[in-house]
């Protein structure tokens, strides 16, 4: 089995439980790890791997070959994503420049989730910018989303100031003049998640149909200790059930941004895993 998983306890746990099971166990080290997202939806480049959630659903409505594991390998508060220079705030957002590394990015999605939402912002009244494609091969963007030029950089573009509000995580630059558009967004994160009952996930892993077929106990084997080795419960849900809320808000999200051209059910995502397992919901948390 091929393998990309960006943590290291969890692929430790997993490779350990899947040779014990006597199968051949290779971890490819791909880093940043979504950088293996594209090779694995497409043409299936690894047979387990960590990705993004909304590229996962991306790719289930695409009829790719793949399936959710119910493991999560990155969950975290989102709100103070939305970032901005000067005195901007949440409410300024319509009729400004937000720009975010990708459509099809969870991040954002999750972000113009909370913008439509709880802040009342009306998506397409807002001067949105992109600077990738999407992992999944065929994906477009919505037409009133715009494509920064060629060559083009979120943070570079963001701190000269050519986009009003930037949607960045991990490549938010380090500088003192970034603050954050939501105010005491850190509470409001708090507050989202107690009144939802969870924390946005943005990684989880998938795996293909093909190996799930050929090397079910492995797979089984490494659902279990990556299980074991999970974080808290709040920012690492494992098992269908934990997961049924934070995968199915960001399905609902997705698809009224455009993001996704289908409904993506969660019952959807269970069956297809347990029917190439060969096992029923329970025994994966469900």
């Amino acid at each position: 089995m091929k393998v990309v998983l960006g943590r290291d306890d969890l692929a430790a746990a997993a490779e350990t439980a899947v040779r014990q099971t006597g199968t051949p166990f290779e971890r490819l080290d791909v880093r940043p790890v979504h950088k293996a997202s594209r090779g694995f939806v497409n043409d299936a480049a690894v047979d387990l791997c960590e990705l993004a959630i909304v590229t996962l659903l991306q790719a289930i409505a695409a009829e790719k070959p793949l399936l959710l594991l119910p493991v999560t390998t990155l969950g975290r508060p989102q709100h103070q994503t939305l970032v901005t220079l000067g005195e901007l705030t949440v409410g300024d957002v319509e009729g400004r420049s937000v720009g975010v590394r990708s459509w099809s990015q969870t991040t954002g999605v999750w972000v113009r989730g909370f913008l439509a939402e709880d802040y009342g912002v009306d998506l397409a009244k807002v001067e949105w910018w992109t600077y990738e494609d999407a992992h999944v091969d065929g994906y477009r963007d919505p037409t009133w989303v715009n494509r920064a030029p060629e060559g083009s950089r979120l943070p570079a573009d963001f701190l000269d100031g050519r986009v009003d509000f930037g949607i960045m995580g991990n490549e938010l630059p380090d500088d003192d003049r970034i603050r954050t558009a939501i105010a005491n967004a850190r509470e409001a994160a708090g507050e989202w998640s107690a009144r939802r009952g969870f924390t946005p996930v943005n990684h989880v892993v998938g795996v293909t149909e093909a190996a799930a077929r050929e090397h079910s106990a492995a797979i089984l084997a490494a659902y279990d200790a990556m299980r074991a080795a999970a974080g808290p419960a709040d920012l690492d849900p494992v098992g269908f059930t934990a997961l049924r809320g934070p995968v199915a808000q960001a399905a609902a999200y997705a698809l009224d941004q455009e993001v996704l051209p289908r409904p993506v059910d969660f019952d959807e995502l269970v069956e297809r895993t347990c029917a190439a397992l060969g096992v029923p919901p329970s025994r994966l948390g469900g």
